[in-house]
């Protein structure tokens, strides 16, 4: 159930395929930025940011999509329809038929990678950037255990515990028990029953053979992230849980050290700060707004203590 409904909603149509986009607010002042809140994976929709919707349409425009393959938005049955560009692409289109001109653009986990493109190829669109969780694989190494289960993704190893349930044929076999699985470890802190549920009940809101074809259709690009990096010039505000199972907390650091931002780091939270702590959360993207408004200048101390990265600006 969302927490707000939406003033605006629509679609925007490319090559067939339809991307349900919705709109939540109105701007303060003609020169202020919105606030784009991109999807993660596919494996959950829009409603991923219900408890910050909420919260920031009450100063600014704020502006959600669901993912290809999840939500009101088609599920193209191509792996190249779920390829990063085209998914960069879909931001792109949505700022343009919502007549967005800038945002503060907020990601979770892989909604990275299209918010590093936004950043880095489209500077003029993007006021700021908080990347919660970021999943952008060459930031860091993984644990054994972890990393294995990428190296071994496109391989039927017939086991299907722990890690071993990161993997396409184990998707195919039992998706609901993958969704229990990665929903229980995307959530470690306790009480945290609620969240799961959501999570467990919006992954079902797509497929296992959707999700294998994101997957394939999910390939490096064509520089490396320390290129990327170097051409984003926006203010950069990275916000990590030190109990993350899914991304290291180094890897929010290093993204932090290569843009020259602020590692924010939620003491003893997972990889849903969101919607496991969103007050904090709420309270960081505050600060960030205020700051691309030129209200305030952007300081960590409102959220969990906080480390900062080398070079990252006051």
């Amino acid at each position: 159930m969302k927490a707000r409904e939406p003033d605006e909603t629509g679609f925007i149509e490319r090559d067939g395929v339809r991307v349900a986009w919705q709109v939540y607010g109105d701007l303060a002042g003609p020169q202020d930025p919105a606030v784009l809140l991109l999807p993660t994976w596919c494996i959950v929709p829009a409603e991923i940011w219900k408890l910050q919707v909420a919260f920031l349409a009450r100063r600014t425009r704020v502006i959600t999509f669901d993912p290809r393959g999840n939500g009101a938005s088609d599920r193209p049955e191509e792996s190249s329809a779920y390829a990063r560009e085209q998914e960069t692409q879909d931001a792109l289109d949505v700022l343009d038929a919502t007549g967005t001109e800038r945002a503060v653009v907020v990601a979770l986990s892989m909604g990275n990678l299209h918010a590093l493109d936004l950043a880095s190829d489209h500077p003029d669109r993007v006021a700021a950037w908080v990347a919660i969780g970021p999943s952008i694989r060459d930031l860091g190494s993984f644990p054994p255990e972890r990393q294995a289960s990428f190296d071994r993704w496109g391989e039927d190893t017939g086991h299907d515990d722990g890690w071993d349930r990161y993997n396409r044929y184990s998707w195919l076999r039992d998706y609901p028990g993958f969704l229990d699985f990665f929903f229980d470890q995307l959530v470690p802190e306790e009480h945290s029953t609620k969240l799961i549920e959501d999570l467990v009940g919006w992954g079902r809101g797509t497929t296992a053979e959707t999700l294998v074809r994101a997957e394939v259709g999910r390939v490096p690009g064509e520089r490396s992230v320390e290129d990327q990096c170097a051409a984003v010039r926006c203010p950069v505000v990275v916000v990590h849980g030190t109990a993350d199972r899914i991304i290291p907390l180094e890897h929010g650091a290093r993204l932090a050290e290569l843009t020259g931002g602020t590692l924010v780091a939620f003491e003893g939270s997972g990889h849903a700060p969101q919607g496991r702590d969103p007050v904090a959360v709420n309270r960081v993207l505050d600060d960030v707004l205020s700051a691309s408004t030129g209200t305030s200048t952007f300081r960590p101390s409102r959220g969990r203590p906080v480390a900062r990265s080398r070079g990252a600006g006051g």
